[in-house]
């Protein structure tokens, strides 16, 4: 059923490769035009060939997408401390959850397409694909678009997400794709981006209940790569964020990352004051951006800093576990569970790190790090959203109807409140521009690690 192979070394610079070395180059070319800052480069003001139209930017640093480093599927090996595997982390076994429900969704999507459109969005299991995605509007996807299909087939999708995501996981993804049409409609911005119908589906393998498969789905501030193998599920690269967090769409009030922000506030605020010395790091300040594990960072070399588990005391271990369980919590019930009793495991060996401020408002970045879980939580500086416009006027296309859901006690200078924010990667950042990711080091991300032990046994 597979319509596309692995790319070959002589297609590896291909029209999407490039584009996207043009989006990381003109990124900050095109912020530098929106907002007034300049990076001194000779061509600052130009935009590359592709980039979103309408004065839109294509995502900015820390999580442009792939680029000149892009992995390919046979070179990856997974987010490490210093570039070595710990072996013997994750194994093929039995979870005891099944995964018929969403073999099932995924069949039913699959089957309800037409010919071409299947072919569009069909790879084999180890394709380069499951590298290829981003959180840029901009980017050049492959797949089914989740806008240009009928009614039908989109609430099918639907309910493939509803069969792998837990409710929260599947409100929060809707979310998301919302305030991306809200953003659009706010800036006057690409209608072929920022909408709710910018989302992609792409399957590798077959949907089965014992041979390997996975699909992704991604598009603006969404990427979820969902691995199944038997009644195991990997669901890593998670990368989730939005522009604005808040704001009230078509007469709904939408928020998002509050349990995110407040987790890792609470985490904090537990600690005794020698212990928040080890985890706020007082030798670097929180920038525009500083998320190090987004996409194209496949084969990340990141060492462990912070305090780890192993120096809590029992009642800060269980508010770790609730803030790593925001995040997991995103999948399905059950294999949420599977994965928090991993996550248990290695618990001594779990860091948490932290740069910013730390008050309700305050625009941080923190890191959960451990062998078996990534976490980044990284507020951002704004790109479209409460910038500085120049007239004091709204930008071109904004709603006369003002976002709600500010934080009470103040938004942090930069904020919408008075749209008098830098944006940029070095304008102050803001909790209305969240970035936040959970990954599987060591190997676990996309599945691949339980791909090749199902290869090696021959399973």
């Amino acid at each position: 059923m597979h319509g596309h192979h692995p790319r070959t070394p002589e297609a590896e610079r291909s029209r999407r490769w490039f584009m996207n070395k043009a989006l990381l180059a003109g990124g900050v070319a095109a912020l530098a035009t929106m907002t007034g800052c300049s990076d001194g480069s000779s061509n600052a003001s130009s935009s590359p060939s592709g980039a979103p139209n309408g004065g839109m930017p294509s995502g900015g640093p820390g999580g442009m997408g792939p680029g000149q480093t892009e992995v390919k599927y046979k070179d990856f090996t997974g987010l490490t401390t210093d570039g070595k595997v710990v072996d013997d982390l994750y194994s093929i076994h039995s979870t005891g959850v099944s995964t018929d429900k969403v073999v099932k969704a995924a069949q039913a999507f699959l089957d309800g397409l037409g010919a071409k459109e299947r072919k569009s969005c069909t790879f084999d299991v180890a394709d380069d694909e499951w590298l290829a995605w981003s959180n840029v509007d901009g980017y050049e996807r492959k797949g089914v678009r989740m806008g240009d299909i009928t009614d039908r087939k989109r609430e099918s999708g639907y309910a493939l997400l509803g069969a792998a995501l837990s409710a929260k996981g599947l409100t929060q993804t809707r979310n998301i794709m919302k305030l991306n049409q809200f953003l659009g409609d706010y800036n006057g911005g690409n209608r072929e981006t920022l909408t709710e119908g910018a989302y992609f589906f792409t399957f590798m393998g077959t949907p089965s209940t014992s041979k390997p498969w996975g699909f992704q789905y991604e598009g603006h501030h969404v990427a979820i790569n969902y691995f199944v193998l038997g009644d195991q599920v990997v669901m890593t690269p998670t990368f989730m964020g939005s522009e604005p967090t808040s704001a009230t769409y078509k007469g709904e009030k939408i928020t998002l990352f509050k349990p995110e922000t407040e987790a890792g506030l609470a985490l904090l605020r537990s600690l005794t004051s020698a212990q928040r010395a080890k985890v706020i790091d007082a030798k670097v300040s929180k920038s525009g951006t500083d998320m190090k594990a987004g996409a194209g960072s496949d084969n990340l070399k990141l060492a462990y800093q912070g305090l780890p588990g192993s120096e809590l005391t029992a009642a800060q271990r269980d508010k770790l576990l609730d803030l790593v369980r925001v995040y997991v919590g995103y999948m399905d019930d059950g294999h949420a569970g599977v994965k928090m009793k991993e996550v248990e495991k290695y618990l001594d060996k779990t860091y948490f790190y932290w740069l910013g401020e730390t008050k309700d408002t305050s625009a941080f970045y923190y890191r959960v790090h451990s062998p078996v879980v990534l976490i980044e939580y990284d507020a951002q500086s704004p790109l479209a959203y409460g910038t500085k416009t120049g007239t004091g006027g709204r930008p071109s296309g904004q709603p006369t109807g003002q976002m709600t859901g500010q934080p009470t006690g103040g938004m942090p200078s930069g904020g919408p409140g008075g749209g008098s924010g830098m944006g940029g990667p070095n304008g102050t950042p803001t909790q209305q521009h969240i970035h936040t990711i959970i990954r599987t080091p060591n190997g676990g991300d996309y599945g691949v690690d339980l791909l090749k032990l199902h290869l090696e046994t021959d399973h």
